[in-house]
Parts: structure tokens; sequence; C-alpha cells
């Protein structure tokens, strides 16, 4: 319900109901490709995968206004571009209900380094050779052998922290020289941090004890690096460790307040009465009432998203 108490109206679909043939020359583009896209390593990779496993995800185009047979593509030009290259004349769209003109890309969540390990795993378990994965993804045969062993050594509980992150496959090397427990923490302090770096991962592997590694005579210190700025950067390590403890201790409850308090303020708003009140003598404290109340939907919305990601 919207804060005055009504009903929203009834969502249109975004798409129509059935893909739809069109021919190639009937579809406009929405810009032009730069020159230098096609000699690219991600338009080789998706030429290579059209070649091998033909178009996967279908172009989006919307009908354009007063020109009955035309489209106007809004998402998939280097698709419709390698497409055409190979001589193609038709091709089978998604067909949106309006026409706005940015790319759907950008609403989708980008395939993890987790994830994708295991799809190679899948692919090759139903007998798809690793020479074709790599043709159809125009890379090394030696990289889908590293996608695939991504995970040996990584323990479950930290390859579930990392499942949906866009982790660099090195960083795992220098996961696996550490013992689990010490890889569910520098999972932890890789989210924290919001990084997954190279350099970060191996700085963890460097503060991390002897005690913690799978072999521990193998430790060297970093290059570059003193024994007093090892020991400090150990030190901060462990005090980042604590303090996201701390934090996980009262994230829960924290949320929970909020979630209450939200909820009072939006039904608040919802007396039309009150509304108007504050929209007269209080416009600002009506503006911040709004933006807890959306703060909230949102948050709600994202956990929910979360779990049903998860499940």
């Amino acid at each position: 319900m919207t804060q005055t108490g009504k009903m929203p109206p009834p969502k249109s679909p975004g798409f129509e109901a059935n893909l739809r043939t069109i021919p190639i020359d009937a579809i406009l583009p929405v810009k032009q490709l730069p020159v230098t896209v096609p000699k690219s390593q991600k338009y080789g990779q998706i030429a290579a995968s059209i070649r091998e496993v033909g178009l996967i995800e279908p172009p989006v185009v919307a009908r354009a206004a007063g020109q009955d047979g035309s489209f106007i593509l809004l998402d998939g030009h280097v698709r419709l571009h390698v497409l055409k290259e190979m001589g193609e004349t038709t091709v089978t769209c998604l067909v949106a209900t309006d026409d706005e003109s940015f790319t759907y890309n950008k609403r989708i969540s980008r395939l993890a380094t987790i994830q994708e390990h295991k799809m190679i795993l899948r692919a090759v378990e139903r007998g798809v050779s690793e020479a074709r994965i790599a043709a159809a993804l125009n890379v090394n045969i030696a990289l889908i052998r590293q996608k695939r062993t991504l995970l040996n050594g990584i323990c479950p509980e930290a390859a579930e922290l990392l499942k949906a992150r866009h982790c660099p496959i090195n960083s795992f090397r220098s996961l696996r020289k550490m013992k689990p427990l010490r890889q569910i923490q520098a999972a932890e302090l890789m989210i924290a941090a919001n990084n997954y770096t190279v350099p970060y991962v191996e700085a963890i592997l460097a503060a991390s004890d002897a005690t913690d590694l799978v072999d521990p005579a193998a430790k060297k210190p970093p290059a570059g690096v003193t024994r007093e700025q090892a020991e400090r950067m150990k030190a901060e390590m462990a005090n980042l460790q604590k303090n996201i403890k701390l934090i996980e201790g009262s994230l829960g409850p924290d949320h929970l307040r909020l979630v209450v308090a939200g909820r009072y303020v939006e039904r608040l708003l919802q007396n039309d009465r009150l509304a108007r009140y504050l929209d007269k003598n209080h416009g600002e404290i009506l503006g911040e009432f709004r933006q807890i109340v959306a703060g909230l939907a949102q948050s709600v919305s994202s956990t929910e998203a979360g779990s049903n990601k998860g499940a």
C-alpha cells in the first residue's frame, strides 16, 4: 500500500510474452560501437561463444514508434555486430514494452568467480570437453583448468562466504596456503574491506602466524617489508577482525530496532491529516520521515532478495 493507504496500480509487464525473430536490417542501434571494440578480448569471447554454442542471451529491442516493422536496439550491440559479421540475417529478440535506451546489462548481476567455477564443473560432468569450453570463452585451456580446480584446498565455509564475490583467481592461490580457520578469517576481512585483490590477500597471508599456514616452513617475509612493518600489519589485521566480530554482535539488534522505528514512522505517514499537517508546517521533517521509510523499504527488499538468492 502507498503512504495514503491506497493500493498501487498494477504493474504492466516489461516485456512481450514471446520471443520474436526479427530481420537484422529492421533493428536500429541506438549507439555506434567504437572501432576498437571488434579488436577487444570481450568481443572475441562473445564471438567465440556464439560460434560454439549459439546465441544464449537474446538482444533486447523495443518497437520503433511510428515505424511499423522496425525496432530500436536497447541492449546487445556487440552480439548483433557479431551476427552481422557471421552473415546472419535474422535474430531472436526479447521485445521490451518501453523504449528506455539504457543498457539492461546494468540490471544484471555478473557471474562471480566461484559461480563460474561451478558452471565449468557442471559442464565437464555433462561431457563437455575443456577444449570446447575454452573455445566457447575464447581463452586458453590452461585458464579453464585453473577455474575448474579453483576450490581445491579451499574450505567449504570460506567458499560459501566468497561464492557471490568477484575474486581474482590468484587470490585463491594465497588462500590455499592458509589453514581452514585462517581462510575463513581472511574471507571475512576481504568482505569487510570490500577488497578482493591479489595484493590485499597476500597482505593477509603475510600477516598470518606461521601456525595458521598449511606449510609454516615455507613462510617468507614479503619483499620490501621490514619485520616491524609486518608485525604492525599483523596487529592491524587482528584489530580489524576483532571489530568485525563486535559489529556482527550488535548488527542484528540494531537492525531490529531500526525496522520497528521505521514501521512506526511509516504508520504515522499513512495518517492523511498528520501528513498534511507536517507538509504544511514541518516540510523538512516530513521529508526526513519519507527518506527513513524509503530507506527501510529498500533495506528490507535487499535483505529478502539476498535470502531468496541464497535459497
